[in-house]
């Protein structure tokens, strides 16, 4: 089911007030997971002092901690759409959003479609908005894992090669391009995450969640763990979870709906709940924002996690075997461990960041950045 929300531009919150006139300002913004909400927010509050937005938000994270919750905390619009999509296979989930997004195309009639990162609705709106003969915008073009196990790897490139403007976050997202033949509408931009981070976490210092888990500043660890290759996979996710169990240090783990599901199919969730590990719901953005920034570690399979532990300046362990942010890897701020128990330990009690940052994703303009591209290319 489709819904849509939108309502007179003038009442739509942390918006520019006056009416749409000209076509030309009309550009179509596509989201529907955790990591979008978070890069939408700046480039939203750039694109919005020049441009008429609509926000179509596709519904893959649809609980309120995975979701509304992101557009509560950090002042992003509501979705003008939202397409309700939910939960399901790779599959079914693309088809439905590439059926629904291009109704919203076709009625809406934009002359750009911006989409981010590598989620399902990344490559959904990618090829909704080409077949309708409406360029596209890839904010975060360029990262490479070369894993084709890993659906985000195949969004990502198929996003690139169909997009005409590409929004490169590293020099080494740039050459992963090149190496690929794509050379036209690429800029290198920096990334936007710096923009939301530096933007949210004094208002995240308001946060209460150390005292209301009874933590102490830098002496927890922060884990997360959601990607198939980790949670489809018992053998690993029975690896992890030893792990964890054997780490002599407190350890809070927000557990996202899906790995919950697995662990408790496959008997490992009473492993947990009867350790030191913390085992909490999905937190909101900035609660999240201020766990991590006051670890003394983190633990991720994520991909946009790795890279705030490297902003915020928290170590990290990556629980894979390779990673898009090669950059955190070669400033010694982050370490792959894949799923093997050992080393995950060993880590924990040994790794150390090996030198100062060279911040190698920029200094929080890459949305002003990015926003002028556009308006030069439109």
């Amino acid at each position: 089911m489709m819904k849509n929300s939108t309502k007179n531009k003038k009442e739509k919150m942390g918006k520019k007030t006056f009416e749409l006139k000209d076509m030309q300002k009309k550009l179509c913004i596509i989201v529907g997971t955790r990591p979008n909400f978070i890069k939408c927010g700046p480039v939203s509050r750039e694109l919005g002092k020049k441009f008429d937005e609509v926000l179509i938000h596709t519904g893959q994270h649809y609980d309120y901690e995975m979701n509304k919750i992101f557009f509560d905390e950090l002042d992003i619009p509501e979705p003008d759409f939202h397409l309700e999509i939910g939960s399901g296979t790779h599959g079914e989930q693309t088809g439905k959003m590439l059926k629904l997004i291009e109704r919203v195309l076709i009625t809406e009639k934009p002359k750009l479609v911006i989409v981010f990162g590598d989620c399902n609705n990344t490559i959904a709106g990618a090829l909704a908005s080409v077949k309708l003969h409406i360029p596209v915008a890839h904010v975060e073009a360029g990262l490479r894992s070369f894993d084709r196990s890993m659906p985000e790897e195949i969004n990502r490139v198929l996003t690139d090669h169909i997009s005409k403007l590409l929004f490169c976050p590293t020099q080494t997202s740039i050459n992963n391009l090149k190496n690929e033949g794509i050379v036209d509408g690429v800029y290198f931009t920096y990334d936007v995450t710096v923009d939301a981070l530096e933007y949210n976490k004094k208002i995240a210092e308001k946060s209460d969640i150390t005292n209301h888990l009874n933590l102490n500043k830098k002496e927890y660890l922060v884990a997360t763990v959601h990607r198939a290759g980790n949670t489809d996979n018992k053998n690993n996710l029975n690896n992890i979870v030893k792990a964890f169990c054997e780490i002599d240090e407190p350890i809070v783990f927000p557990i996202h709906p899906r790995t919950e599901k697995c662990l408790k199919s496959y008997g490992l969730y009473n492993k947990l709940n009867n350790s030191s590990v913390k085992l909490i719901a999905p937190l909101g953005y900035l609660d999240f924002l201020c766990l991590c920034n006051n670890a003394r570690m983190i633990l991720t399979d994520s991909g946009g996690i790795q890279k705030e532990a490297y902003i915020l300046k928290v170590p990290c362990i990556t629980l894979r075997k390779n990673t898009e942010w090669i950059e955190t890897i070669n400033d010694g701020w982050n370490i792959l461990a894949g799923s093997n128990k050992q080393k995950i330990i060993n880590l924990v009690n040994n790794f150390k960041p090996s030198s100062n940052q060279r911040f190698v994703f920029g200094q929080g303009n890459s949305s002003k950045i990015i926003a002028n591209i556009i308006s030069d290319n439109l």
